[in-house]
């Protein structure tokens, strides 16, 4: 009798693995559920298939969602699971993809599930797609279920799209003024400065302090380099903590102007998300843990795993949601609405679509705002800077005419 390694969730929703004898995979998967766990990878052990070295290479999220849709109609069109999986991977022109897709096809001719499958590799299958693609399988729809993640990966993509490219714009200016204002100080300043010197002038203490800066870049520019990588790091070490994590998403979300753009984006994902699983079949409890999971917000996260506690208590959805203090009224109304009449997923959606299109109009207002701020913020000191350079030659022309 062979020997299968697997992995999966006990009833609590923890993580377990081991070893077990079985016949074949689908009676150690029968045994599994018996025991209240939800089966994820199994494997027969010393013939597993070996997981490609992918480094850190990841998936784009557009070439999920193309993906999904083409799977989609593969599926609904009647051809056998194995040979779509096979066609997806020949046309795929990622490597890091096509790498996957041949894993997975090969792991599902061995008798796995597609969700199983696609659980050996959960840095491209997050928890949301394995366990739509799970209920889709019980149900016989996967079709449906795979439309319905093309649907929310293509909703996702445009999401990101719009806040990114709201934030090109100010990046852009930024960065050109950081760049226009080093170069002034690295090489224009020095040589009014030596000018001045030569000249004997008394500088005023506009263009005095100018030059004194333009000294310190000159000489300490790597000190400014250090520090911007140090800044990096530090922040990237502070991510990595929970509570680091928690107090800088906090800190990003009572910003006076990113804060509530912030805000409605996470709760755009949020209701999204929970309502994508919920239409899928996928129970509310499961629902919310992958939610805050795949919230990207610390603390969205952890407001989230309260709500599933206490729904997981027998409370509703709603007063958890209320005493978060993380949700808007207006949605956690409308939440209750939905979970009073039977029609949460669909209240969900809605909530989902209000809220992509106030980040629309909430991107668009905030590059409005900083439009001018950004452009008046360049103009003083790049004019600052040309007009305390040129202080001393006034003085000097005035003293000559007088």
């Amino acid at each position: 009798m062979p020997v299968f390694t697997f992995t999966g969730k006990d009833a609590q929703g923890k993580r377990v693995s081991g070893e077990k004898l079985a016949d074949s995979k689908a009676q150690l998967t029968m045994q599994l559920r018996r025991e209240r766990i939800v089966p994820g990878a199994i494997k027969e052990k010393g013939k597993e298939f070996v997981l490609p070295t992918f480094g850190t290479g990841k998936v784009p999220i557009k070439d999920l969602a193309v993906f999904f849709r083409q799977f989609s109609v593969m599926i609904d069109a009647g051809l056998p699971l194995v040979q779509c999986l096979e066609i997806l991977a020949a046309n795929q022109e990622n490597q890091v993809f096509q790498k996957c897709l041949t894993g997975v096809r090969t792991t599902v001719e061995g008798g796995s599930t597609l969700s199983n499958a696609m659980r050996g590799y959960p840095k491209i299958f997050d928890d949301l797609t394995t366990n739509m693609i799970e209920a889709g399988e019980a149900g016989g729809i996967l079709d449906t279920i795979l439309q319905r993640l093309a649907a929310y990966v293509e909703k996702n993509v445009k999401l990101k799209s719009a806040v990114k490219s709201a934030l090109i714009y100010p990046v852009s200016v930024i960065s050109i003024a950081c760049l226009v204002v080093g170069l002034l100080l690295k090489f224009v300043v020095p040589i009014f400065a030596n000018m001045f010197g030569s000249m004997g002038v008394e500088l005023p203490l506009p263009t005095r302090m100018v030059i004194g800066l333009s000294r310190f870049v000159g000489n300490f520019w790597w000190v400014m380099l250090i520090s911007l990588v140090a800044v990096f790091v530090i922040i990237r070490q502070i991510r990595k903590d929970p509570r680091g994590r928690y107090m800088l998403d906090k800190f990003m979300l009572n910003w006076p102007v990113i804060g509530p753009v912030l805000r409605k984006i996470a709760v755009a994902r949020f209701t999204r998300t929970l309502g994508t699983l919920i239409t899928s079949g996928v129970p509310i409890l499961e629902g919310l843990a992958i939610t805050a999971r795949t919230s990207g917000n610390a603390v969205l996260e952890d407001a989230l795993m309260k709500v599933r506690k206490s729904v997981e208590e027998g409370r509703t959805i709603v007063d958890p949601l209320r005493e978060s203090g993380v949700f808007p009224n207006m949605v956690v109304q409308m939440i209750g609405v939905g979970e009073a009449t039977g029609a949460m997923d669909a209240m969900l959606q809605k909530i989902a679509d209000f809220y992509e299109d106030e980040v629309d109009a909430a991107t668009k207002n905030m590059l409005t705002l900083l439009e001018p701020l950004m452009i008046g913020f360049l103009g003083v000191v790049v004019g600052g800077i040309v007009i305390s350079l040129y202080l001393p030659l006034f003085s000097m022309i005035s003293k000559l005419s007088g």
